[in-house]
């Protein structure tokens, strides 16, 4: 296999860990640490993630519970949970922080459905340009003189396969957020 593939395979595992996470983020019926983790909170005069300044615990499907290790800034989390607007008005009590999940609604459901499909276009656009530029080395090794027709035509074919197993990947993991979404 080209060394032009091989060296750009991790390329196309970070588009597919993006969309991952991305699809993780997406609200579904189900209250997840992944919804809040990684929201930047500014703390101490800079932004840091949740998860690194508090404990997150789901006590029950519907419940989000977000308990800062130092009681000085729930203020400032409080803030950045109704900047972020999740849906969820945070329920502040003492040092505790609960976010409910409200029922999802049909239009809610269409909404998230609607941005689960950019995302993967999103998503498939990434690996289409990854290839593209696997594809300009190739051609490259090619007018260079360092691969012959048969190696390049070989490489090429060889790069459409990834690409497309890469892309199935993604509607994968697409029509299963879908599937959660859909799930009452």
């Amino acid at each position: 296999m080209s060394h032009h593939i091989d060296s750009h395979l991790k390329e196309f595992q970070n588009v597919l860990d993006f969309f991952h996470k991305e699809l993780q983020g997406l609200r579904t019926g189900r209250a997840s640490a992944a919804l809040v983790e990684d929201l930047r909170v500014e703390v101490y005069g800079q932004p840091m993630d949740l998860k690194s300044v508090a404990t997150i615990n789901i006590p029950d499907a519907k419940t989000i519970q977000i308990e800062p290790w130092d009681k000085s800034i729930v203020k400032d989390i409080e803030k950045a949970l109704i900047e972020a607007s999740l849906g969820m008005q945070p329920n502040v009590a003492g040092t505790v922080i609960r976010l409910i999940q409200p029922p999802m609604t049909e239009e809610n459901r269409k909404q998230l459905v609607k941005i689960v499909h950019q995302k993967e276009e999103a998503a498939k656009i990434g690996i289409r340009n990854v290839r593209e530029k696997i594809k300009g080395a190739i051609n490259g090794d090619k007018k260079e003189k360092n691969l012959s027709e048969d190696e390049e035509r070989r490489d090429l074919e060889k790069l459409d396969k990834i690409a497309a197993e890469w892309n199935i990947k993604i509607t994968k993991l697409a029509e299963e957020k879908e599937k959660e979404i859909l799930t009452i």
